[in-house]
């Protein structure tokens, strides 16, 4: 989707961002769904909105140095590179003067970072570098929070088998998780314990951190909720 830009006067200063970051502890909570949702309500506000995909990660300028990493061969990406990628497109958005970043699965890249092997301190170092390299944009992370074991099932009836397969081998081939999953059961009690550690490290951040259960929430009940948290951070109605 091409975000629409105010135009930002050569001798004006970038403005602060609002980075909304919905993230969730599994496949299958909603987090694109929700995004979309967000990105349509704040446009209707005024704002100018980049809902940031979760495949855009693959295909944005700023981020070409992630992609082109994870593609070398080692299926992974030095954090580093994540951080310079993220400190690139928050910095070329405020410079367009856009006003609100609706991102899908991007900031804080804890599954990626555990997936990838790195230990609790090393991602906390990674988040502590994440929050100054965002500065002085606000970051509001949503994070969807579900039963693992439900949240799979949902996202298999939606994908199908092939996708099961699919996320199975991610886990199981990946340095920091290929002794932990081998099957959905096993890919359920992974989830829940790093839904334990994102939670742990996203309150050591400066971030507005607001977790949503979601399993007594519909889609609709799910976005009302965070719209409303929302209304006050952006200074909108709801």
């Amino acid at each position: 989707m091409t975000p629409t830009h105010h135009p930002t006067a050569p001798d004006r200063p970038a403005r602060p961002t609002h980075l909304i970051a919905v993230a969730g502890n599994s496949p299958g909570v909603g987090k694109s769904t929700l995004c979309r949702t967000l990105a349509d309500w704040i446009r209707t506000t005024g704002a100018t909105v980049d809902h940031f995909e979760e495949a855009d990660i693959l295909t944005r300028p700023a981020f070409r140095p992630v992609a082109e990493e994870f593609a070398d061969g080692a299926h992974s990406v030095h954090p580093e590179t994540l951080v310079a990628a993220t400190r690139a497109y928050v910095t070329e958005s405020r410079t367009a003067g856009t006003d609100v970043l609706v991102t899908d699965a991007l900031l804080p890249f804890i599954p990626s970072l555990v997936a990838w092997g790195h230990d609790e301190p090393t991602i906390a170092d990674v988040l502590r570098e994440l929050a100054t390299a965002v500065e002085p944009a606000r970051v509001t992370v949503i994070y969807l929070h579900d039963d693992p074991a439900t949240a799979l099932r949902r996202a298999v009836d939606r994908e199908g088998p092939a996708w099961a397969t699919w996320y199975i081998t991610k886990l199981a081939t990946s340095p920091g998780t290929r002794s932990a999953v081998h099957d959905l059961p096993s890919a359920a009690t992974h989830l829940h314990h790093e839904a334990t550690l994102t939670s742990r490290l996203l309150a050591t951040t400066p971030w507005n951190v607001l977790t949503v259960e979601v399993t007594n929430r519909d889609a609709h009940q799910t976005a009302q909720h965070v719209r409303r948290h929302l209304a006050a951070v952006l200074d909108v109605t709801a």
